[in-house]
C-alpha cells in the first residue's frame, strides 16, 4: 500500500480541497491502486487543509484528532472526556457516515514529526536551537507536559510520573479501536532532547539506537525505567505485553463500530459497551459535560461482538473493564455491578512493569479499587 504525505494537497482542484477531485476518481478506478492500503496524512499547509475525517471510502487516515485528544486527556485539560470516548472507540463521528469502519482511523500519539513519546512527557516547549534557526522552527503548540521539570532531571518523583505517563499513552493506544501506530523508538523511550523538528539532524540527536532496546534503553533517556538500570527496557517490556493483549483479544480489534445496546443474535442482555463514573454508576449527560471530569470506566462486552470471523463463525471473547484516572489525585473506582461477578487486574500502569504477576488481583462486583493519580487499569473477565 501507500501512505500519502500532506495528502490534502492531492485533493485541491483549484484552491479548495475537494473529496470529489479527479485524483480520487483515478484512484477509485485503478485496478491495482484501488485494491491496496491507502493511508492519508489528511492535512497540508494551505487554507482549509485540515481534512481529518473527510477523505472518501477506501482511504484510511492519520487521526490527528485522536492524537490531540489523548494528549489533552493525560496532561489534564478540562472538558476532554466526551471526545476521548469517541477517539477510544474508533472515531465513529469521523468515519461512520460514509460507510467506513474503525480501521479507517490510524491512531497515534507521536509520529516522525514533533516530539518523541519521551520528550512529550519531559518538555513543555520545543528546544530546536541545534537546527540553527534560533528555535523559530517546529510546532509551538505541542500539547505536552513535562511532569514538573523541563528536560533532563534526577528528581525521582518526576521520573516516576514520566514513566507512568508513557505507559498510559502506550496502553491507551493499544486499547483503542482502530489501527495503532507507534513511532520508531518510542517503545524504549527514545529522546531527541526536546527537538521537535529534527529532519535536518543526521547525528546522535535523531539516530535510533536499536541495539540499546535490549540493553540500556535509548541513549540519553532518563525515564521509562524498569528498576534494573535499563532506562527504556521497562517500557519496551510493557509495550510487548500490551501488543500481546491486543493481539489475543478481538474485543480490542472490532471491525465494526459499537452499537451502545445489546446486539441481536449474541444472546447477551448486556450492551456491547457501557460507560461508568468512578462511583460505578452509568454516565449521564451531566457527567460527560462536566469540566472537571477526568476519570471513567469503560465496559467492553466480549460476548457482544457483532461481526463474524474469517469463516463466518461467531467471535466470542473475554470481557474487559478499562479504568482511566487522568486526574492529579488518587481515586477509588467501584467495580460496576450486573456486568460480571469477578474480575482480574491484568494491567496497572502505576506499577513500574505495568503488568501485575499472573494471577493478578481479583476483585468482585461492587468492590473498590484505588487508582493512583494519572494511571489506568484493565480488568478481565473470562468468557
Amino acid at each position: 500500500g501507500f501512505r500519502f504525505d500532506l495528502a490534502a494537497t492531492l485533493a485541491r482542484q483549484f484552491h479548495e480541497v475537494d473529496r470529489l477531485s479527479s485524483f480520487f476518481d483515478l484512484v477509485q478506478q485503478d485496478p491495482v491502486v484501488s485494491q491496496v492500503k491507502l493511508i492519508a496524512e489528511p492535512w497540508d499547509v494551505g487554507e482549509g487543509g485540515y481534512q481529518v475525517g473527510n477523505f472518501p471510502p477506501l482511504w484510511t487516515e492519520w487521526n490527528g484528532k485522536y492524537r490531540d485528544t489523548v494528549r489533552d486527556l493525560w496532561r489534564g485539560e478540562p472538558r476532554t472526556l466526551a471526545e476521548f470516548a469517541s477517539r477510544l472507540t474508533g472515531s465513529s463521528d469521523l468515519y461512520q457516515d460514509d460507510g467506513r469502519r474503525p480501521l479507517a482511523s490510524i491512531n497515534f500519539v507521536t509520529c516522525h514529526d514533533g516530539f518523541t513519546l519521551h520528550d512529550l512527557v519531559a518538555y513543555n516547549g520545543k528546544h530546536n536551537e541545534a537546527n540553527g534557526e534560533d528555535n523559530r522552527d517546529g510546532e509551538n503548540h505541542n500539547r505536552s507536559w513535562n511532569c514538573g521539570a523541563e528536560g533532563e532531571t534526577d528528581d525521582p518523583a518526576v521520573l516516576e510520573l514520566r514513566a507512568r505517563q508513557m505507559r498510559n499513552f502506550i496502553a491507551t493506544l493499544l486499547l483503542s479501536q482502530g489501527v495503532p501506530m507507534i513511532s520508531h523508538g518510542d517503545e524504549f523511550a527514545r529522546t531527541q532532547k526536546g527537538n521537535n523538528n529534527a529532519y535536518c539532524q543526521d547525528n546522535e540527536l535523531s539516530w535510533v539506537h536499536w541495539p540499546d532496546a535490549e540493553g540500556s534503553g535509548a541513549e540519553g533517556s532518563d525515564s521509562g525505567g524498569s528498576g534494573d538500570g535499563r532506562p527504556g527496557a521497562g517500557l519496551l517490556d510493557f509495550t510487548r505485553a500490551m501488543v500481546w493483549l491486543r493481539k489475543d483479544h478481538p474485543v480490542f480489534r472490532r471491525r465494526r463500530f459499537f452499537h451502545g445496546r445489546p446486539v441481536e443474535g449474541t444472546h447477551d442482555e448486556l450492551s456491547d459497551i457501557a460507560w461508568f463514573t468512578p462511583e460505578g454508576r452509568e454516565m449521564t449527560q451531566r457527567d460527560w459535560n462536566s469540566a472537571q471530569a477526568s476519570a471513567l470506566t469503560v465496559f467492553l462486552n466480549g460476548n457482544a461482538i457483532s461481526e463474524p470471523g474469517a469463516r463466518g463463525e461467531r467471535i466470542v471473547d473475554d470481557s474487559f473493564l478499562l479504568m482511566f484516572n487522568a486526574s492529579p489525585k488518587p481515586l477509588d473506582f467501584v467495580v460496576p455491578v450486573d456486568h460480571g461477578r469477578q474480575w482480574q487486574v491484568v494491567v496497572d500502569t502505576s506499577r513500574t512493569d505495568g503488568v501485575p504477576p499472573d494471577p493478578g488481583t481479583k476483585v468482585q462486583a461492587g468492590d473498590r479499587l484505588t487508582l493512583v493519580d494519572r494511571s489506568l487499569a484493565v480488568l478481565q473477565r473470562p468468557v
